[in-house]
């Protein structure tokens, strides 16, 4: 198997699992909405799709590096880290999980696990594989594609960060003051 090609399987089987699972979450009692959401999943979206273009056997202008053997597959392991970060966040964060911007009920701060390294696990985890796909591809969309993902996963965790201190008042204020955004081991 090639890099590229475990590349593409990991991104899948995350996306599909992923997406099944969204069946285990607890219905949500108060939402966003989608006029919050939507300046983060338009970004999201088309950040999906500049990271997605393929770039095997690409050598045009838009090419910036070409990731030696070594390199491909040391980031093909950081992307199963950065995957499997996202799965152990989530499934520590239980039926509490959503796609969405929602409160769930019985919400509370789930400072435990994942949560106490950082506020959003799995976004960092996300970015971790999404920053290593980037690595692999050595294309301007590839780079273009991660500033984007990165920019729209960091305007979806403000959007959280926003809803959640008016849902969960000082109790969420005093977990941001201890844990950090995105990044273990930052100040928070």
């Amino acid at each position: 198997m090639r890099p590229g090609t475990a590349i593409a399987l990991l991104w899948l089987i995350w996306a599909v699992s992923w997406a099944a699972a969204a069946f285990w979450a607890a219905p949500a009692m108060k939402r966003a909405g989608f006029q919050a959401e939507a300046p983060y999943r338009a970004v999201l979206i088309l950040g999906t799709i500049l990271l997605s273009i393929p770039a095997h056997n690409y050598v045009g202008r838009f090419r910036l590096w070409f990731p030696n053997l070594a390199v491909a597959w040391t980031c093909v392991a950081l992307i199963a880290i950065g995957l499997a970060f996202s799965w152990w966040a989530r499934l520590h964060l239980g039926r509490l999980w959503s796609g969405t911007v929602t409160a769930k009920a019985e919400h509370r701060v789930v400072d435990t696990g994942p949560y106490g390294l950082v506020r959003h696990p799995i976004y960092t985890g996300l970015l971790l594989g999404i920053l290593a796909t980037m690595a692999t591809k050595g294309t301007v969309w590839g780079v273009v594609g991660a500033i984007l993902l990165t920019l729209g996963i960091v305007m979806k965790a403000k959007l959280e960060e926003r809803f959640l201190r008016t849902e969960l008042g000082t109790a969420y204020d005093d977990y941001a003051g201890r844990v950090p955004m995105l990044v273990p081991f930052a100040p928070a």
